[in-house]
């Protein structure tokens, strides 16, 4: 900001700027809402520059968070199709493997409840499974197919998003750190900046993982806290792996509430020809430290799931800190705790896939029209002290 002159107010001020952010700002400017957004960096700089890009709905457990990935993914496929180049959309499906007669009794309970739901999925046998991923694991029991499971590029959502959101009209400023909250008695009506003041009628807190300490900025407690995730890169190869591909435990993973290193086998390919290998999960705050023993818990358990890999070359590695919500429900909505000031966090690893879904929820109740789903199960209000949901 130049000058002395105060920065015109805005209908919504989003703070961070990354698919969330970029998907509240897009659909924001199609209800013909005035938008502004900020990020203490560069645009996509945090934790959706370090993901995978998925879009899964084969993960998600029968509650509020499957309704959100089954109303995003009718997004990224339907309204959203004709941008799908942009960032490079793809439907390659995704499958689940089950190595163990337990563990595909626990995989059938869970495709039960999801073709309740409403979901595609397919159950596969061991031949089955060998004719679609040739190269897995000959100890597979069983899998399950679920044909609807997509993957993008997280960088290109981000830059189009906010591409298509600066053509209606929307403002994007970098490098402008957020240090503290306009109000006018108990309202939120905009926030302190390093680079000045900036009014807002909405203030949309989209910072990932560093969710927390800005509603602290606010006076108001949200429970979101640092994820770490490895992702592990290889040299580019011929054509092995055509589905994303996991464990059964997966899933377990994900739901999990343990601080401690969770990791399970997770394999897909890119068009490069490299492969992407999964996961892990461990709570350690903001570390930078390498995490040496997920990075072997990774290569060890994608070797089990696709024998092949113990020849293949690792060219590098990455991590990132995905924002974790203590009932794994993300936080969406107004805070009823400090009126003017909205919530959008706590996605965890499923922050890119579910990006769109949220923006257009958050962007119609902003706008005062209802949502087309209900919010209440993301009221960011729900956590007690501690906590709690």
């Amino acid at each position: 900001m130049t000058g002395s002159t105060a920065p015109r107010g805005t209908d919504v001020l989003v703070i961070g700027a990354g698919a969330i952010g970029a998907a509240i700002s897009w659909y924001c400017t199609l209800l013909g809402l005035s938008v502004r957004v900020v990020d203490r960096g560069a645009p996509g700089g945090g934790t959706s520059s370090r993901c995978e890009g998925n879009i899964l709905v084969s993960d998600k457990e029968r509650g509020p968070e499957l309704d959100l990935a089954r109303y995003s993914l009718g997004l990224w496929h339907g309204e959203l199709a004709e941008h799908g180049r942009r960032w490079e959309l793809e439907r390659k499906g995704g499958i689940i493997v089950a190595s163990r007669e337990s563990s595909l009794a626990s995989l059938r309970r869970a495709l039960a409840a999801q073709r309740e739901h409403g979901i595609e999925v397919q159950e596969l046998d061991a031949a089955e499974l060998a004719s679609l991923e040739p190269y897995a694991s000959p100890e597979a029991v069983g899998a399950a197919l679920y044909p609807d499971d997509s993957q993008v590029m997280p960088m290109l959502v981000v830059a189009h998003l906010l591409a298509l959101a600066r053509d209606r009209g929307a403002e994007v400023l970098e490098h402008c750190e957020v240090t503290g909250m306009l109000r006018e008695g108990e309202r939120v009506v905009g926030a302190r900046t390093t680079r000045g003041d900036l009014p807002a009628g909405a203030v949309v807190n989209a910072a990932g993982p560093w969710a927390a300490q800005l509603a602290a900025l606010a006076g108001v407690e949200l429970p979101i806290a640092p994820r770490r995730g490895y992702v592990m890169v290889t040299e580019p190869l011929p054509p092995r792996v055509f589905h994303k591909v996991y464990a059964a435990e997966y899933i377990d993973d994900v739901g999990t509430s343990e601080a401690s290193l969770q990791s399970s086998p997770v394999v897909e390919g890119t068009p490069a020809g490299t492969l992407l290998l999964g996961s892990s999960r461990e709570q350690v705050g903001f570390s930078e430290t390498l995490g040496r023993e997920a990075l072997r818990r990774i290569a060890h358990n994608a070797a089990a799931l696709f024998p092949f890999l113990r020849e293949v070359r690792v060219l590098r590695h990455y991590h990132g800190f995905r924002p974790y919500s203590p009932d794994h429900v993300p936080a969406i909505g107004p805070d009823a705790r400090a009126p003017g000031l909205w919530h959008a966090s706590g996605h965890e690893g499923a922050g890119i896939g579910l990006s769109v879904g949220t923006g257009k929820l958050l962007a119609q109740a902003l706008a005062g029209d209802r949502p087309d789903l209900d919010l209440s199960p993301f009221d960011p209000s729900r956590f007690g002290p501690g906590g709690t949901a």
